[in-house]
């Protein structure tokens, strides 16, 4: 066996082992999902942000929010915070790098809202300072980590950690915690029309 091969096997090995750690965790993003159903249907907002990979998580997050994951549903109303990069520019020459998602999170979070943060080592002061502002201005602020404890699941108010090594192993979980918490969004929403179209018939 080569050594590329070997490293390819040994790459996908330590998922399968992240994933079967990860498998407990479903009943909390069941839980978001249903959470977050709720809330954006009943005139709240999804807040999201991440840096580098992360920032990609954000955004996939809430193109599939306001788009659609699989099947047809109203349009939700999620924002990732990094996409604005006029604000993001002005806001890292003039007030720092550390407060460019704090400082949006205080102009657009409104109490009610969520704020989803995603950071592979749950120390990137960015996020940290955002969960903090999040926190002040009233919204419910959720986390998705590697390892825990790390400083940004300590100043959410929940967090989904995953438990492994290696940073992409992080990251490909955290992939699938989006689309997680995207399909329970669509189920969550699929069963409160069931129930409405039950109620009307009786």
């Amino acid at each position: 066996m080569s050594a590329h091969l070997a490293a390819g096997r040994g790459h996908l090995a330590e998922l399968r082992r992240a994933l079967i750690t990860f498998e407990p965790e479903l009943p909390r993003v069941q839980a978001w999902g249903t959470e977050l159903a709720s809330r954006l249907t009943n005139g709240g907002r999804l807040l999201a942000a991440g840096n580098g990979g992360s920032a990609a998580h954000a955004q996939h997050l809430t193109a599939e929010l306001v788009g659609r994951y699989q099947g047809e549903r109203v349009p939700l109303s999620a924002i990732a915070l990094h996409a604005d990069t006029s604000s993001v520019t002005a806001i890292v020459n003039d007030y720092g790098p550390d407060a460019v998602f704090a400082r949006q999170v205080a102009a657009h979070g409104r109490r009610g809202d969520v704020l989803v943060l995603f950071s592979t080592s749950g120390s990137s002061t960015n996020v940290v300072r955002a969960a903090a502002t999040g926190r002040e201005q009233g919204l419910t602020v959720w986390s998705v980590t590697g390892p825990a404890p790390n400083p940004l699941a300590s100043g959410a108010h929940d967090t989904v950690a995953v438990a492994a090594n290696h940073t992409p192993t992080v990251q490909e979980v955290h992939q699938v915690i989006v689309h997680l918490v995207c399909g329970y969004v669509d189920a969550a929403l699929e069963a409160a029309a069931t129930r409405e179209r039950e109620k009307q018939l009786t």
